[in-house]
């Protein structure tokens, strides 16, 4: 988070400085491709992408407090994956199973067989196998550094159920860690 200077930084952003935009950039961007990295893994650093360049456009007009920023950038991002979704629905993908066998690779692609062993694509994955609103308030809360009223405006549901989405979530994200045999 930037802190007391985020008013100066966003007042720089909307008149066209890089250096702040690229400060917004570098603050909010991590958070927002993990978030992004569970709700829509195949698509994280596309939406992410799309999130920034509506983000872009809609600068100038935005009003806030870096809190109300945070939540206006995960509200961008959370309707990008939906429109995603839909998407995908729309059109879907050939599965790799269908796909000949000529076309498939012959050995894993390194990338994938080094990114599965970095702690932070085995949180992520954890958090994949928790209920989409429990992972996504986790997210929110934890990664994107949301309070509990503003998760509940993004994602549409009272503070009681984010708080019992988050509670339950935690709370089934330690069974899955301690049958990986992670420790927490």
């Amino acid at each position: 988070m930037i802190g007391d200077g985020f008013p100066a930084v966003l007042a720089a952003a909307q008149n066209g400085s890089e250096a702040a935009f690229s400060q917004l950039w570098l603050d909010a961007n991590p958070a927002l491709v993990r978030y992004l990295a569970v709700l829509a893994p195949d698509a994280a650093e596309d939406i992410a992408a799309d999130t920034w360049l509506r983000v872009l456009r809609g600068l100038t007009s935005f009003r806030g407090d870096e809190q109300a920023w945070r939540a206006w950038l995960f509200t961008i991002s959370r309707h990008r994956v939906i429109d995603d979704r839909r998407h995908r629905a729309r059109r879907p993908a050939v599965r790799l199973g269908e796909l000949p066998d000529a076309w498939l690779p012959r050995e894993a692609d390194a990338a994938d067989v080094a990114l599965e062993h970095l702690s932070t694509q085995a949180a992520l994955a954890m958090l994949a196998q928790l209920p989409p609103l429990q992972a996504e308030v986790i997210l929110l809360r934890v990664v994107a550094g949301l309070d509990n009223e503003a998760v509940a405006r993004l994602v549409r549901r009272s503070p009681g159920a984010v708080r019992v989405a988050a509670h339950r979530g935690l709370r089934r994200l330690a069974q899955v860690a301690a049958e990986a045999g992670v420790t927490l």
